[in-house]
């Protein structure tokens, strides 16, 4: 298995991830636990695997200097588009992670690692970077697709034979990620390095309301009840998504 790029889809990528509640409740909990993490001061970020630059053009405008780094050149391009149609300024890498050793200006104050983990073949391998990237005193904005959230969506739906085989992985083409992810080896992966100060779930009940409830619910009373909830321990663990800020030990 290889790690998984988006060239050929940007454009359906834009429509399937940001193109309604989904990507309005992604973008809210993300922003607003940075917003509530990071101090009121200019930082250095890198953002990995920047996609379509939607979290990186939001750094940008809090006054941060913003590198995006962004394998597949579809998905930079609309990055580069993005930033020119807000009047933001920013620094834009073609290169998957493997290659920011010897591109990115290391150390940042905050490293942005959202949706990444999953799309990677070996997903661990990436951690030691991220070490090295992130300034002693700095933060990692990791978030990354929940296989806790996978398994129990399938169990609502009765696929029992597609769990009992473990058949959880995305069909290639497919926007569901390669690698679903085990919180628990995350935060093992992450302990001897990483305190995680944070975690909030992504869309922790919007994805199991039925379609018909989702169409009633505005987006914006969809986006305030995640917001509220995106942290109670009950809830919190069946994010689609989860999203931990990290700092260095």
């Amino acid at each position: 298995m290889k790690d998984r790029h988006f060239d050929a889809l940007a454009t359906r990528f834009a429509n399937k991830i940001y193109g309604g509640a989904k990507g309005a409740i992604r973008l809210a909990v993300l922003q607003a636990d940075l917003a509530e993490a990071l101090p009121a001061r200019p930082l250095r970020v890198l953002d990995i695997g920047a996609g379509l630059g939607h979290m990186g053009a939001w750094l940008a405008s809090q006054g941060h200097d913003v590198t995006l780094a962004e394998p597949a050149a579809p998905m930079l391009e609309a990055a580069r588009e993005r930033f020119a149609e807000a009047g933001l300024q920013g620094t834009f890498i073609q290169a998957p992670w493997q290659e920011l050793a010897h591109l990115a200006q290391a150390p940042y104050d905050l490293v942005v690692c959202h949706a990444v983990l999953e799309w990677l073949a070996e997903p661990e391998a990436i951690f030691p970077a991220l070490t090295q990237w992130v300034a002693p005193q700095g933060w990692l904005s990791l978030a990354f697709y929940n296989r806790d959230a996978l398994v129990y969506r399938n169990l609502l739906k009765g696929h029992f034979r597609k769990l009992r085989q473990d058949l959880l992985a995305g069909e290639k083409q497919s926007l569901t990620p390669q690698t679903p992810l085990d919180p628990r080896h995350i935060d093992a992966q992450l302990a001897p390095a990483w305190q995680v100060e944070s975690r909030s779930g992504v869309r922790v009940f919007h994805d199991y309301m039925p379609v018909d409830f989702q169409a009633k619910a505005s987006v914006e009373a969809l986006v305030a009840m995640e917001l509220e909830y995106r942290r109670h321990p009950a809830y919190a663990g069946l994010g689609r998504y989860l999203h931990w800020v990290c700092r260095p030990r």
